[in-house]
């Protein structure tokens, strides 16, 4: 491809889109390249409540994503559906080469995101959105008055397990060891809370339910007993929260001299600078205390912003 773009944005989440419609308003010539669906993980998301602005009444994600999407296309972005196997990221131009061509651009706007580390147990993929979910700031609502199961012993697993007691009916924590990795102050506030009780020494190891999560086949990793968890008739379905970790999506960054953290995530400042000029990092990727949809669209709104100014510094 001979044409060099003002702004490259690889990923078409709320971050990449919202850049891009920032960058399409600019009158830069934009070009985004998503590999598979617009949206993320927000694609997968069948109700959004926490979005301004969005539908009160029947929002999900990808009625959302695609408004997003239409949004930056009327303002003259490009689109590349490519799978991208390598960057270049020093110099003037900024390249992404991809299974189908390789694309130039003046700057670069990184919003490849971040996925949930799955808990890995069977049927996991198949409640997906029926009871299986890695965001309780998002879902917590959908499981009010209901009891509710969290995978995971760190620090966020201990907090968005407390989160949730405000609208389930009780919350378990399900803990492989016998003991937490959360820090010892957020521990102390856990066991206070009466209505989050441990499961230790467990591991998940089967979802199954009639098309809605109705039991957890649980094993205890030191006698190997199992039992099987089931909703009350009363209640018809229950929840599980996984958070063991994200995996952010930086792998084919780890040859250059893009800096991350020893987790992957990429560092910026408040105006969405790495530490390449020219490359900016907008979303779940980035190193942030808050990954929603909300936050990542404004980061892309500064990111789009901040790459103007440095075409404009570059002529």
């Amino acid at each position: 491809m001979s044409k060099i773009y003002d702004v490259l944005i690889l990923g078409a989440g709320p971050g990449g889109l919202a850049a891009g419609l920032y960058a399409g308003r600019a009158r830069l010539s934009t070009l985004i390249v998503e590999k598979g669906q617009d949206g993320g993980q927000i694609a997968i998301t069948d109700s959004i409540e926490n979005y301004p602005g969005q539908i009160v009444e029947g929002e999900s994600g990808p009625s959302l994503i695609k408004r997003m999407t239409e949004q930056a296309e009327h303002f003259g972005c490009e689109r590349a559906h490519d799978t991208i196997k390598a960057v270049e990221l020093d110099g003037d131009v900024k390249r992404l080469i991809g299974t189908k061509e390789t694309y130039e651009g003046k700057t670069l706007i990184i919003a490849t995101g971040a996925n949930p580390r799955p808990i890995g147990c069977k049927g996991e993929k198949e409640f997906l959105g029926k009871g299986v979910s890695y965001c309780a700031t998002c879902d917590a609502n959908f499981f009010e008055d209901l009891p509710v199961f969290v995978v995971g012993g760190g620090d966020s697993a201990v907090e968005e397990a407390m989160y949730l007691t405000k609208f389930a009916s009780s919350v378990t924590l399900i803990h492989r060891r016998h003991e937490l990795r959360a820090a010892k102050s957020i521990q102390e506030r856990a066991f206070q809370n009466e209505k989050l009780h441990i499961m230790w020494d467990t591991v998940v190891e089967e979802l199954s339910g009639d098309d809605i999560l109705q039991k957890i086949k649980v094993k205890n990793v030191v006698t190997g007993e199992e039992q099987v968890l089931e909703a009350s008739e009363e209640d018809g379905m229950f929840g599980i929260f996984g958070f063991i970790g994200r995996i952010p999506t930086t792998e084919i960054f780890r040859e250059t001299n893009l800096e991350m953290d020893d987790r992957g995530y990429i560092p910026t400042d408040e105006d969405m600078h790495t530490n390449i000029p020219g490359v900016f990092t907008v979303g779940d990727v980035r190193v942030k205390s808050l990954r929603q949809v909300v936050t990542a669209a404004a980061d892309g709104a500064i990111a789009a912003t901040q790459a103007e100014k440095y075409i404009n510094e570059h002529k």
